[in-house]
């Protein structure tokens, strides 16, 4: 015989006031009054024999049996939420939702993403951006573009492009009063650095004969596509990755003075479920964005 359930109103009170650690807050959420969220979990610790907070004066505390019960109960209530809205038909077959990194959006993707609404009218196309991994059971996201080298458990990662990385800047520094014309003159120049990829700059100038320590500092920026533009307004010399700067280069906003490129060791990979659960709109994407990145003359698999 299967054992009876908890309370649904007692685990969903629970899940919230865990969520927010705060009954006031769950209570806002789920528009009833402190005192029924109160009531709730007291009934639902009853039913389970359970404490599942630490009540301090003025805060809350999962005791260690909650900390465990926890996932379990948010992973349900996950699944019951998108089980709904698939039952609901809310445009979930025309909607697409990918996951991607700001800077990749900003200098590749968004540029080339007219062409495939111009393909696939009836997909709409969704961008939010993020550098964490995706978590396709609890994410609303179809699927991600992350860098690396594409080992990444229990999901499936289709290589799209890698990247050459080489020295990029305004065709004004080329002429200035401190011209560029070998690495030597780097010196000369303010030095772009991109958070994360600190050792572009050290590989790059060890592969041209110069010693890692003329990687001065200079000026260093949280995401890429600021470095892009910082290289594009004059403010230095940037390490350039090719998915980030080929449309600039291509449109004469900046330069490669050197003749010196360095192969990345990872690359780009478009990660999605298992193939079993890939979706018909999801395919058809995965082949636009496959053939865009041959296209785009990005250097293919290592």
């Amino acid at each position: 015989m299967a054992a009876r359930l908890p309370s649904l109103n007692g685990l969903r009170a629970f899940e919230a006031a865990a969520r927010h650690m705060s009954f006031t807050q769950a209570a806002a959420e789920l528009n009833v009054t402190q005192t029924a969220i109160s009531h709730q979990i007291r009934r639902l610790e009853q039913e389970l024999g359970v404490v599942l907070f630490a009540r301090r004066n003025r805060s809350l505390a999962l005791t260690p049996v909650a900390t465990e019960y926890l996932p379990a109960i948010r992973a349900a209530f996950q699944d019951l939420r998108l089980a709904t809205e698939r039952l609901r038909g809310r445009g979930t077959d025309r909607v697409l939702t990918i996951s991607t990194l700001a800077s990749f959006a900003a200098k590749w993707l968004l540029p080339r993403l007219a062409a495939f609404q111009e393909l696939q009218p009836a997909i709409d196309v969704r961008i939010t951006t993020s550098m964490d991994l995706v978590d396709f059971r609890k994410d609303d996201v179809d699927a991600a573009i992350r860098y690396g080298r594409g080992q990444w458990p229990g999901v499936h990662a289709t290589w799209l492009m890698a990247d050459d990385l080489f020295p990029v800047c305004s065709p004004a520094l080329l002429s200035g009063p401190r011209p560029l014309r070998g690495p030597q003159d780097l010196a000369h120049h303010a030095l772009l650095h991109t958070s994360g990829f600190g050792d572009d700059w050290r590989l790059w100038l060890t592969a041209a004969g110069l010693p890692a320590t003329a990687a001065r500092p200079g000026l260093t920026f949280d995401l890429s596509l600021m470095t892009v533009q910082a290289a594009i307004d004059g403010l230095g010399v940037a390490i350039g990755r090719t998915s980030y700067v080929k449309d600039d280069i291509d449109n004469g906003r900046l330069v490669v003075p050197f003749d010196i490129a360095l192969p990345a060791d990872a690359g780009f990979y478009l990660v999605s479920p298992k193939p079993a659960g890939k979706t018909p709109k999801l395919a058809v994407f995965a082949d636009w964005l496959v053939s865009a990145a041959q296209q785009s003359g990005a250097r293919p698999i290592p």
